[in-house]
C-alpha cells in the first residue's frame, strides 16, 4: 500500500493539517506533496489530484479521498490494527461525533482567527459569537476528557482522529492567546508537544510562500 497525500501550504492549511499530522503520529508511511494555494495555477493543480479542486487529497492507487473526515475515516478501515479511532465502542461513537461537529461548525472562530502557524502568539479581541464557539469547544473538550480520557493527556486517553481533527483549533486558541480554562491549556501542550505537530511547524515556518490575508491579522 503506498499512499500519497497532496496538501496545502503548511503555514495556512488547517484541512491539510488533520490528516498529515495522523499519518505522522501513527507513523504510517506516506509521501507528500505541498501545492501552494493562492495562486493562478492552484486551482488546475488541485483539480488534478482531488475530484472537488481541493486539498487534502489522499491517493492510493487509483484510490481518491477528499475531505480530512473521509480521510481519516478510510485510513482508519485501511489500518484496523491502529487505534485510529478508540477501541471503545461509546468512545468512539463520542469521537466520530465531536469530529463531525467540527467539520462542520465553529464558523466565527474560523473567520475570525485564521489559522497561520507562523503567527507570533498575540490576542485580538474576540466576540460574543467567537467566545461562544470556544465555550462550546471547551465543553465538549472537558466531556470527552471526564468520560473517556483516563489512559492518557488527549481527548480519549491516547491520540485518535479526534484529537487530529481538533489540532488546528489548538493552533488558533494559542495562536490568539485566547482565554481557556487550565484542563484545556493542558490538553492544548500535550498536542503541541507531539513530535508531528513539531514538525509541521518547522516545515511550515520553512515553506517560503506567504499571503497578505493572512499574514494582516
Amino acid at each position: 500500500m503506498t499512499l500519497h497525500l497532496y496538501i496545502g501550504n503548511k503555514a495556512y492549511s488547517s484541512w491539510s493539517l488533520r490528516p498529515w499530522l495522523l499519518l505522522r503520529a501513527f507513523g504510517i508511511p506516506f509521501d507528500e506533496t505541498v501545492i501552494p494555494m493562492y495562486r493562478s495555477e492552484t486551482k488546475a493543480e488541485m483539480l488534478a489530484v482531488s475530484p472537488n479542486g481541493k486539498v487534502p487529497a489522499l491517493h492510493e492507487g487509483a484510490i481518491v479521498v477528499s475531505e480530512s473526515v473521509a480521510i481519516l475515516e478510510f485510513l482508519a478501515e485501511s489500518f484496523p490494527d491502529t487505534a485510529i479511532w478508540p477501541r471503545d465502542r461509546a468512545a468512539r461513537a463520542l469521537a466520530r461525533s465531536i469530529s463531525a461537529e467540527m467539520h462542520a461548525g465553529f464558523v466565527k472562530l474560523r473567520q475570525a482567527c485564521p489559522t497561520n502557524f507562523r503567527r507570533p502568539r498575540r490576542a485580538i479581541p474576540i466576540s460574543a459569537e467567537v467566545r461562544a464557539d470556544v465555550d462550546r469547544i471547551e465543553a465538549l473538550w472537558a466531556d470527552a476528557r471526564a468520560r473517556f480520557g483516563q489512559g492518557g493527556p488527549f481527548l480519549f486517553g491516547t491520540f485518535s482522529a479526534a484529537d487530529a481533527m481538533y489540532a488546528p483549533v489548538v493552533n488558533r486558541l494559542d495562536t490568539y492567546a485566547v482565554p481557556v480554562s487550565a484542563e484545556t491549556r493542558a490538553y492544548m501542550e500535550a498536542v503541541m508537544a507531539l513530535p508531528a505537530w513539531q514538525a509541521w511547524i518547522a516545515d511550515a515556518v520553512a515553506e517560503p510562500w506567504s499571503h497578505a490575508d493572512y499574514e494582516a491579522i
